[in-house]
């Protein structure tokens, strides 16, 4: 048995893995996902609830169940999350009158001043995560990344087809 010399790894990826487009997005996505969980925690949020309030802020009012078709979201962990946004007075519920089944879900003037605060949360992040890259970059990223988006997660068609990014 032949030894062949190799470069020791350090603290690297294999070269195998960085070439892998989808290697760099998955790894990509897991470490914005923990600063953006970090952040959201230091500032009082979570970023579930800044989508669900992003969801309330399109809509007036929303079902539960079609908050959790729009994001995406197993029905039951929803109603966790809106618990814990009914707690903090962040957003109310009460029972649809045309179906008692049903709960109609309207975000609270606190909840409004919640979303900003995340959205300047989300925006800062997405600055600093994407420093490296120029405005042209980054719009050529996106535009690239919805494109993939309208493939893969059924959720952004709409999105894309009205050429928000």
């Amino acid at each position: 048995m032949t030894q062949t010399a190799t470069k020791p790894l350090g603290k690297r990826f294999p070269e195998e893995l960085v070439s892998s487009t989808l290697f760099l997005l998955k790894r990509l996505g897991m470490n914005a996902k923990e600063k953006s969980i970090n952040a959201y925690d230091e500032a009082g949020l979570h970023p579930y609830h800044h989508a669900i309030l992003a969801v309330l802020d399109e809509g007036s009012q929303e079902t539960q169940g079609a908050i959790a078709d729009a994001l995406g979201y197993d029905r039951g962990q929803l109603v966790g999350l809106l618990d814990e946004l009914e707690e903090k007075g962040m957003v109310e519920r009460q029972r649809d009158r045309a179906d008692r089944r049903r709960q109609i879900v309207r975000m609270t003037p606190k909840g409004r001043k919640a979303l900003e605060r995340a959205r300047r949360l989300s925006q800062g992040l997405e600055s600093e995560f994407l420093a490296t890259l120029d405005e042209r970059e980054r719009h050529e990223l996106h535009g690239l990344l919805l494109k993939l988006a309208a493939e893969h997660l059924p959720n952004c068609r709409f999105a894309t087809a009205s050429g928000k990014h």
